[in-house]
């Protein structure tokens, strides 16, 4: 049986480095990732189905943001379940702005491969960060 939490902090220890390879060697040929978010203002979220998708979506994140910090702060692990609250930032590649937020995230392991990926933030707070500006709300 493989250590769920050493996957974990092998995953994003690699995203955190930007060792994509060893990214995309932790990701199943099938996954199911989805990454909750408006995809008017982030066309990198959504549902992906397969490593390539999500490679490509990954390849989304890196083109319009630059990590500037990737922290797990807590993980809970539950046989070949993780639960994950990160603490985050990003430059966003066309004005400069930091967008920073925590995100949780909900992952399932078989076979040492991420083969489940679920992700949550402050969709709202993180869309008034990229777009510089507060949205009224009547």
């Amino acid at each position: 049986m493989t250590d769920t939490r050493a996957l974990v902090e092998d995953l994003y220890g690699a995203y955190a480095r930007r060792d994509f390879d060893r990214v995309a060697a932790m990701i199943d040929e099938d996954v199911d990732w989805i990454i909750y978010g408006p995809p008017q203002i982030f066309p990198f979220v959504g549902q992906r189905r397969g490593r390539n998708a999500v490679l490509e979506a990954l390849g989304g994140i890196a083109k319009d943001y630059l990590l500037e910090r990737y922290e797990p702060r807590i993980i809970v692990v539950d046989g070949d379940r993780a639960a994950v609250m990160s603490d985050v930032a990003f430059q966003q590649r066309s004005t400069g702005r930091t967008v920073s937020t925590q995100l949780a995230n909900f992952l399932r392991f078989r076979d040492g491969k991420l083969v489940e990926f679920r992700e949550f933030a402050n969709t709202f707070d993180l869309v008034e960060q990229a777009l510089g500006r507060f949205i009224e709300v009547d």
